[in-house]
């Protein structure tokens, strides 16, 4: 393998940052999924919910206060400024939240666009170099060329491959970042119509 990659040219070593880097990403997006997964409480948030459906606002928040979970976060946030206004409250958490679960998707698709064009810079560069035996009184022996340029096609396989590789986690990754946004917003919406509820019940 380390002979395939020398092979290649001097631009595996760009490609072998780039996969250093699509691996970091991966890795630290793949530990955060799994953190906020088995973070998650279900229960608390709909026991916030049941004590908003009462009228027990301040239970509801010292329910979700410390809450590891990203739902009841949102929630706890917004009732804590519910004064002020808990619809620009929802929303400004909401976001906070979403950008945790976006950070890294950019990098992997900057990733997935770049490995290949880096794979087919090194093979243009290979095949210059290759051809250039041409003028070096290499025309007797043209498997030096073909070989050139066999080696110089390195680049392009292994920049394909990384671009193949992180595709995979970066679509799973906009799947959840999908998720999370269409689990806040309901949740979100669902907390506005029981305080609206709870609004109206109070007018004579």
């Amino acid at each position: 393998m380390i002979q395939i990659f020398l092979k290649g040219g001097p631009m595996m070593w760009p490609l072998l940052l780039t996969s250093m880097v699509a691996l970091t990403v991966v890795f630290e997006r793949l530990i955060f999924t799994i953190r906020e997964r088995l973070a998650r409480r279900p229960a608390v948030v709909a026991e916030i919910f049941a004590d908003v459906e009462r009228g027990d606002l301040n239970a509801a928040q010292r329910l979700g206060e410390g809450s590891q979970d990203y739902l009841a976060r949102t929630l706890t946030y917004a009732l804590r400024h519910r004064d002020v206004s808990y619809s620009n409250a929802l929303l400004a958490a909401a976001n906070i939240e979403l950008q945790r679960f976006n950070r890294g998707i950019s990098v992997l698709d900057t990733i997935i666009t770049l490995a290949p064009l880096e794979g087919l810079f090194g093979t243009v560069t290979g095949m210059i170099h290759a051809f250039g035996l041409l003028g070096a009184n290499e025309l007797g022996a043209p498997t030096a060329i073909t070989g050139g340029i066999a080696e110089a096609l390195i680049a392009t396989a292994f920049g394909l491959v990384i671009a193949m590789v992180a595709l995979i986690p970066f679509n799973y990754l906009n799947a959840r970042l999908e998720q999370a946004r269409l689990e806040l917003e309901n949740t979100s919406a669902q907390l506005e119509m029981l305080l609206l509820r709870g609004e109206k019940s109070f007018l004579p």
